[in-house]
């Protein structure tokens, strides 16, 4: 999950634990550094794996710089790539996204890039050596849910590395339908902070992980045009 647009922080760890989730992104260029008697770092660091993200970077220097940066304040390599192509739609800039993504890569960092839903753009970035892919499922903070399901799919079966939705999911039907597809996870941000009830969104946003994982293992029954009856017309009633 991510930690921005909550009320306050109560709100936000509340929703957190209610979520269930291990793992927390942090944006490093919208979070003070300097020492207080605690920061959100440090109340995040003693309950989540904290991954820090390159949110607001618009170049290739400015996401490799960035996450420098975040590697040495937190001492981590995980990194979320994102690389913005502008500030109407916040689409992710794949022209950018490639490089940054593969010399990130050579400097030993463990990249997890946002990108589109373009299976191309996810095989290549697979091949640059990214240790997941995030596609979007609509643009960030829309709560639109997945607008395509067919190139999501495609991604998850053409992955070799784990499939995380990122971005533009709006309620917990959104993220069963993800799970369903057979991605492995989501991460959630806005359609959680934004809510009318934070924590009971996170909540039911749990759950709904839980059920589309289940039905995704289960394997749900093909689609048919027509109706198909559940039992026989042997022993039926005549009425003459």
């Amino acid at each position: 999950m991510g930690t921005s647009k909550y009320p306050n922080q109560q709100v936000l760890l509340e929703s957190l634990k209610a979520s269930n989730t291990e793992v927390v992104t942090v944006a490093i260029r919208r979070i003070s550094l300097k020492k207080h008697d605690e920061n959100i770092l440090d109340i995040l660091k003693k309950d989540f794996f904290i991954i820090p993200n390159t949110a607001g970077c618009y170049t290739v220097k400015e996401a490799i710089l960035t996450a420098k940066l975040a590697r040495e304040v937190l001492q981590t390599n995980f990194v979320k790539l994102e690389v913005i192509a502008n500030d109407e739609n916040l689409l992710p800039d794949t022209e950018n996204l490639i490089p940054a993504a593969k010399e990130l890569v050579k400097d030993n960092f463990i990249v997890l890039p946002y990108c589109s839903d373009d299976p191309i753009v996810c095989k290549k970035l697979q091949d640059v050596g990214c240790a997941a892919i995030m596609p979007l499922a609509a643009p960030i903070g829309t709560g639109m849910g997945i607008q395509n399901k067919y190139n999501l799919r495609l991604i998850v079966e053409n992955s070799k590395i784990p499939v995380i939705v990122d971005a533009g999911v709006g309620t917990a039907s959104d993220v069963a339908i993800a799970m369903e597809i057979g991605c492995d996870g989501v991460l959630l941000n806005t359609a959680v902070a934004e809510s009318h009830n934070p924590v009971l969104m996170a909540s039911a946003m749990a759950k709904g992980i839980v059920a589309g994982r289940k039905a995704f293992l289960a394997g749900r029954i093909p689609k048919k045009f027509y109706a198909q009856r559940s039992t026989t017309n042997k022993g039926r009633i005549k009425t003459n």
